[in-house]
């Protein structure tokens, strides 16, 4: 009886750093898939990138790199400024300088502090949080957001604002109302490994199937987790 408490005190203790451990072992194998993935492409050795802590992590980079290299979309909507905009950046004024990127930030005092680049196709866009409640659960989202962008992006990728407990980056569903049956995207969510983001994923694929729209999910989970989802003419992501 003893013994078995003994046990199981020991695994409460140590089977969240388990779990730690597990995660640091699959961010460190990202992290050499992403390097053998860009090896040909010196220009990104010129970037600041820091995949650690609350920024962009390596399977984040991993997925992110494919999608741009192979799929090469030619409009992006990234919402939340950072080291993810930096290496979209070096893509677009290297491989991809017909791509349009538009992105969406609530910090005016972070886009003043941020060195976006030199590519002439991105485009800040400033918009106040608002609040918000979806089943009784409070939410923030762009005040305007949909006024303010297209409807149709080949590419949205979803890292911002900061994450809340329920229904977190909410307005990609707010997108996905407008989507028609026949469009064609991308969408990766950051942080999938949190509940927030799982919520909304979920409304979000409650939505797509509401307009007929065919996808397929993939996710990739390394010190954080992306959900990936694309429609049929971008599957061949699945393979990444």
């Amino acid at each position: 009886m003893i013994k078995n408490l003994i046990l199981k005190y020991i695994h409460k203790i140590f089977a969240p750093n388990n779990k730690q451990n597990s995660d640091n072992i699959s961010e460190l194998l990202w992290a050499n898939i992403y390097h053998d993935t860009i090896r040909n492409k010196r220009w990104l050795d010129n970037i600041s990138i820091s995949p650690y802590g609350m920024a962009i992590n390596y399977s984040m980079l991993y997925v992110l790199s494919r999608v741009l290299n192979e799929i090469k979309p030619k409009s992006i909507l990234e919402f939340g400024l950072g080291q993810s905009t930096k290496f979209i950046n070096a893509f677009i004024d290297n491989e991809l300088q017909d791509t349009t990127h538009h992105i969406i930030e609530h910090d005016s005092y972070w886009i003043s502090e941020f060195k976006v680049g030199s590519s002439n196709f991105q485009k800040i866009i400033q918009l106040d949080l608002a609040r918000t409640n979806i089943k009784n659960k409070n939410i923030q989202f762009y005040n305007g957001l949909l006024e303010e962008i297209d409807n149709q992006y080949d590419l949205f990728l979803i890292d911002g604002p900061n994450g809340l407990p329920s229904y977190s980056r909410y307005d990609i569903c707010l997108i996905a109302e407008k989507f028609k049956e026949n469009d064609q995207f991308i969408i990766i969510m950051d942080d999938f490994q949190r509940s927030g983001e799982k919520q909304t994923v979920e409304k979000l694929i409650k939505i797509l199937v509401s307009k007929n729209i065919k996808f397929h999910s993939k996710i990739f989970v390394g010190s954080k987790s992306q959900f990936l989802l694309v429609t049929d003419e971008h599957k061949i992501a699945l393979t990444f």
